[in-house]
């Protein structure tokens, strides 16, 4: 093989098993989880309100094996939904503010929320 192949074939090979092209950057993103009704989950951070699960439609992939959140500082805003603090280990889509892929989730103090000026009241 000549070099410019070999060259192109490297490259392609770099860029299918890159992380932004094989499947996402996985980040971890902390904020206030919002669970207002049946089915609506959204992680509201420093950059925005991010998507995570819609009634009847969207659903982020690994949603369901999101751990129990109301073990943490949960405030319940009626008689099964509310919202607490939360930290995600997460794939984002940042044009359509989609969590893409959740790899992880865990409930934090609702003191770190609270004490971060970056989040929203």
């Amino acid at each position: 093989m000549t070099k410019p192949v070999l060259l192109l074939l490297g490259l392609g090979i770099l860029l299918a098993t890159s992380p932004a092209v094989a499947g996402g950057v996985t980040e971890e993103r902390c904020g206030w989880l919002d669970n207002p009704t049946p089915g609506n989950f959204s992680l509201r951070d420093r950059d925005g309100e991010w998507t995570i699960a819609e009634q009847g439609g969207y659903q982020a992939p690994g949603f369901d094996d999101m751990p129990d959140m109301t073990t943490q500082g949960w405030v319940k805003t009626n008689i099964h939904y509310g919202y607490g603090c939360a930290c995600l280990s997460a794939q984002v889509d940042k044009k359509s503010r989609l969590i893409t892929k959740l790899v992880s989730a865990r409930p934090i103090p609702l003191k770190r929320c609270k004490a971060d000026k970056k989040l929203p009241r």
